[in-house]
């Protein structure tokens, strides 16, 4: 420091002065090339690129979000559109069962009716069966009895009034 005041700050001889001069220049040349407004024109680039990709991220968020909101409101319809068919299938399937119920016991009445009919029709015929052999043993009977009377000649009041009322019982 001292030298800087002994021999004067304006002293030709002082290297400080000669890189401050350097230094002068140096900036002077930079400025006079352009570079301050290279480097301003590239951060304006880099700072314009920036806010372009933050653009882009910001419509690409909007859209991520609308399609979200767009695929949130297609699961509500679809959601909604399944409890519908549920509850569309639940009541078929109640109508079904109703209609099935339904036709099984009509089929059931009308076989009970069936075979009620061909059990009637069937103790019909036994019935006329039974009275058949019945009138037929009658008749076999009046006519061995007959026989025999009509071999013997006797004459019983009893056997008389019994063979008369076999006729009308039997029919």
């Amino acid at each position: 420091m001292n030298l800087i005041f002994e021999h004067g700050i304006w002293d030709l001889s002082n290297a400080e002065i000669w890189v401050g001069v350097g230094l002068l220049i140096f900036f002077g040349i930079l400025i006079a090339a352009g570079v301050p407004k290279m480097a301003a024109a590239q951060l304006d680039a880099k700072g314009a690129k920036i806010q372009a990709d933050l653009d882009e991220a910001a419509r690409l968020r909007a859209e991520a979000e609308a399609m979200l909101a767009q695929i949130r409101k297609e699961k509500a319809e679809a959601e909604a559109q399944a409890a519908d068919l549920l509850a569309a299938a639940e009541a078929d399937a109640r109508r079904l069962e109703a209609e099935t119920k339904a036709k099984l016991e009509e089929t059931l009445a009308r076989r009970q009716k069936l075979a009620e009919n061909r059990i009637a029709q069937a103790e019909a015929q036994a019935s006329a069966e039974v009275k058949a052999a019945a009138a037929d043993l009658a008749a076999k009977a009046a006519e061995d009895i007959l026989a025999a009377r009509l071999a013997g000649q006797a004459k019983d009041p009893l056997l008389d009034a019994a063979i008369a009322q076999i006729g009308d019982r039997l029919n």
